[in-house]
């Protein structure tokens, strides 16, 4: 449909927003509608058409000549293309943006405030201005390198999005935070700001303020107040080095997934793909247990070598990351969002890849789910690929190499699926229970009510959901020991009684470790509660 003229705006790289009303013209020369300083653009660059009210039709763009030529969303104008929502105008070395005004109930634009710069949001109706830093003190002030975005109002009441881009830390906030973060500009006294809390949420609006307050402390967001946080004791100083990742980035990933969308990515998101995919990976959730239940192969045994079988799981499981992480880029490219960088983080001594989807949270909840399911979605594919293959193999080294691949692949989803670590299937809980900080409030009340603290007021959803996890942690890992002793008579052939027994036991350990942490310590307090 299209929009309504005077609705589309075009947004500079400063973010000044020039709403398309009458014909423009862009370029170097001065007397242009939008003149940019720069020698890469045209004296004449590039006009855009915007036709009477009366006549209607929408916006169009066209190049004027110039030298090197107007890009519209990556491909050049070789005549008048129509403008819209979200669309993107490369001339010379700048950028341009088409945006569409939103109504209140809609998701809004992303205000974005790079570090260095000091921003006095709008009020309704307003325009944004660029303001030199207040002092603080009796005036708070938020500190430049932000970004926030209202999302659509299906969000629920915490729909407003706010991005620290030095930390890549994200807060979710209500209209009324939101309300009251556009006055946190060091313009406002503090006497000014719990008046207007009063207003936005009546009694209790001056304990939301301060809640606000020290959330963007602790996050290092209000100008002169140091990051929250407390000092790390001198026991758990060296484990938190250890167990913090060391990253190796790359920020050429956003291209890459761009370009691999762009030149034939987009056929996996047309509905008969998501189809196949979705049939692919059911039919495997059945042929892949029929291949364990039938001893169609052993893990990490190929050709009854434990090393060729373990050296092939580990290759199955790169090629597994890398199309798990692929599949996330180019969700993200798929609604326009831009991966900033992607690598490998290690963690102790175990390494795994990485796809920053970060500017997801700017995304609408249905479409975050998405971009968290697709790499799942992937490992369950290629698993099913894999096992199918394996299926119509006869006994042998081939059949074995298939299925430690798939293996592999679903080791994967397992894992990524689970709600209960930080990975994709926690995500898609916490958009789909709208509970953020899910995993971490849920803990804190599972080991509050073991211990004996419980509160009249705790969370059904959070106890539910923490009973849950602790029942996943607990047959997980009675399915590993179970997979392991299956396997055993079959592992004793190919390696020693004690190098069996000892790897088992490593196995053993890892998988019951999560919850001997979950359950351990709050048991030991109630314990040391009872004998008080």
């Amino acid at each position: 449909m299209e929009a309504p003229i005077g609705a589309l705006e075009l947004v500079l790289a400063d973010r000044t927003r020039v709403p398309l009303l009458h014909d423009m013209t862009i370029g170097r020369a001065p007397g242009s509608t939008l003149q940019l300083d720069d020698p890469a653009v045209s004296r004449r660059q590039a006009r855009i058409s915007v036709p009477d009210e009366t006549d209607g039709g929408p916006a169009m763009l066209e190049d004027a000549g110039s030298s090197y030529g107007t890009w519209l969303d990556g491909q050049r104008l070789d005549g008048p293309v129509q403008l819209h929502d979200g669309a993107r105008i490369r001339m010379g070395n700048h950028e341009l943006v088409v945006e569409r005004r939103r109504a209140e109930e809609e998701a809004g634009r992303t205000v974005v405030v790079s570090p260095g710069e000091s921003l006095v949001l709008p009020t309704a109706g307003g325009q944004a201005s660029l303001a030199s830093p207040g002092r603080f003190g009796d005036h708070p002030r938020v500190r430049s390198g932000y970004a926030l975005k209202r999302l659509e109002a299906s969000e629920g009441d915490r729909r407003w999005v706010l991005r620290d881009l030095e930390s890549d830390q994200f807060l979710r906030m209500s209209s009324a935070d939101a309300a009251l973060f556009e006055l946190l500009d060091g313009g406002h006294s503090l006497a000014d700001l719990v008046r207007e809390a009063e207003r936005l949420g009546g009694a209790s609006g001056p304990a939301r303020l301060l809640q606000l307050l020290a959330e963007l402390a602790d996050r290092g967001l209000l100008a002169g107040v140091a990051r929250g946080g407390t000092p790390d004791a001198a026991g758990t100083r060296g484990l938190r080095r250890l167990s913090t990742p060391r990253e190796k980035t790359w920020d050429g990933a956003g291209d890459l997934f761009e370009r691999l969308y762009r030149e034939g990515g987009w056929r996996l998101f047309t509905r008969p793909a998501l189809a196949l995919l979705a049939v692919l990976a059911l039919t495997g959730l059945v042929v892949f247990p029929y291949l364990i239940v039938a001893r169609y192969g052993t893990p990490f045994v190929v050709a009854q070598k434990v090393g060729v079988g373990a050296l092939i799981f580990v290759l199955g499981r790169f090629l597994v990351v890398a199309v798990h992480e692929t599949a996330h880029g180019l969700t993200m490219a798929s609604y326009g969002r831009r991966v900033r960088r992607a690598g490998l983080k290690l963690m102790f001594v175990f390494p795994y890849a990485f796809v920053d989807t970060s500017e997801a949270w700017f995304e609408p909840r249905r479409r975050r789910i998405a971009i968290s399911a697709a790499g799942p979605i992937s490992d369950l594919s290629i698993g099913a690929l894999f096992a199918l293959c394996c299926l119509g193999l006869p006994a042998g080294s081939a059949r074995d190499v298939f299925f430690q691949l798939a293996f592999a692949a679903y080791l994967g989803a397992i894992f990524n699926l689970n709600p209960f670590v930080e990975r994709d299937g926690y995500q898609i809980m916490v958009d789909l229970m709208r509970e953020p900080g899910l995993r971490r409030r849920a803990r804190a009340q599972l080991a509050r009510r073991l211990s004996g603290g419980g509160q009249a007021q705790d969370s059904r959803a959070l106890t539910r959901y923490a009973a849950f996890g602790a029942a996943w942690s607990v047959l997980a890992a009675c399915f590993a020991v179970g997979m392991s002793l299956r396997y055993r008579p079959v592992l004793d052939e190919v390696a020693p009684d004690t190098v069996v027994w000892a790897g088992l036991s490593v196995v053993w350990l890892g998988v019951f470790l999560p919850v001997l942490f979950l359950l351990g310590a709050p048991v030991r307090e109630r314990w040391r509660r009872r004998e008080a």
